[in-house]
């Protein structure tokens, strides 16, 4: 798997992904590049973040990209043309066992378990994992924490389904929209608007099969973080701050923040996949990573069988400023 994974990043390297969602209003050169895995209501507390000025409190703007899968994320960090690689830390892990030089570190959790919906053809309200015993399933790339996290379900729920693994993580709602496999998992504001077209049904929501995990998370370069102190605190306290406010209002309120982030979606469907998301207890108060997570992760990497060796915690993630900030906030 580090092969595989070491060539993406070169093919990455290649073809990076651009701008696509916004900055924020500071134009006094002071931005901090972001590159997202993907664009979802998962990830609510960055824009929300942005939405309510936290950023710019901290002197800051932001400049989003879209990497489109974690391998491609990673390679725009190495590349520089990211400052900041926001995705699972299976890429800090991969990276890591590469023996990249200035290797990415962790800095900052931001989601605690999976954030995928299991979306089928035909209503199911009465949905057991054992449903998908022989199905074809899109759940993701291989050595992708969506992908192993869902193998690591079915392997705990002693359900022999058909992973379909040769359609791209960005490409999977548009294959079954187009007669691929039985089942496809979605993030939202995908799955609710596709439920609401009529394409499809939730049938359920990954995350509480899957357990407490890191599953998305802020990394950079160790000399990013070593050099640009005042830039990862920006992240961590904005962010820290956004999931406060997420946690302490309603979901509607939360919406009317952050829908301008989604082109063609309604803030109701924003507010519906809040709703689904605050309903598995999401995000993380405290950003600092625990070991028994990071723990459980390598679990589910090596059940996948694509783990050479463990990495030790203190190796590839820092906890320190996220643990200030979090009591600077919350205490």
């Amino acid at each position: 798997m580090k092969k595989k994974f070491i060539s993406l990043l070169c093919a990455a390297v290649i073809a990076m992904a651009l701008p696509f969602a916004f900055a924020g209003c500071k134009k006094d050169g002071k931005t901090i590049k972001i590159n997202e895995v993907t664009h979802s209501v998962f990830y609510a507390p960055l824009y929300l973040a942005d939405a309510l000025g936290y950023f710019n409190d901290e002197g800051y703007s932001i400049e989003l990209t879209n990497g489109g899968g974690a391998d491609k994320t990673m390679a725009a960090v190495l590349h520089g043309s990211a400052d900041v690689g926001f995705c699972g830390p299976e890429a800090v892990i991969y990276t890591y066992l590469g023996g990249s030089g200035d290797a990415p570190k962790v800095f900052g959790q931001m989601t605690n378990c999976d954030g995928s919906f299991l979306v089928g053809r035909k209503a199911e309200p009465d949905f057991k994992w054992s449903n998908l015993t022989g199905k074809n399933v899109l759940a993701g790339r291989p050595g992708g924490v969506p992908f192993m996290t869902f193998q690591y379900i079915c392997k705990e729920q002693n359900v022999n389904a058909n992973f379909i693994t040769d359609v791209q993580f960005d490409s999977m709602t548009a294959a079954f929209t187009n007669g691929v496999g039985d089942y496809v998992t979605m993030f939202e504001p995908s799955a609710s608007e596709y439920q609401k077209s009529g394409n499809g049904y939730i049938v359920a929501p990954v995350g509480p099969a899957g357990g407490e995990v890191p599953y998305t998370c802020f990394m950079a370069k160790s000399s990013f973080i070593e050099n640009e102190k005042d830039k990862v605190d920006a992240i961590l306290r904005s962010v820290t701050k956004a999931t406060k406010y997420i946690y302490e209002n309603d979901v509607q309120t939360v919406a009317d923040k952050i829908t301008r982030y989604f082109e063609n979606t309604s803030k109701e469907s924003v507010a519906t996949s809040l709703a689904n998301y605050k309903a598995i207890n999401t995000w993380v108060k405290n950003m600092a990573m625990t070991e028994s997570r990071f723990n459980r992760l390598q679990d589910i990497i090596q059940s996948a069988g694509e783990l050479e060796r463990r990495v030790n915690f203190t190796d590839i993630v820092l906890t320190e400023r996220a643990n200030e900030i979090y009591n600077e906030i919350y205490v």
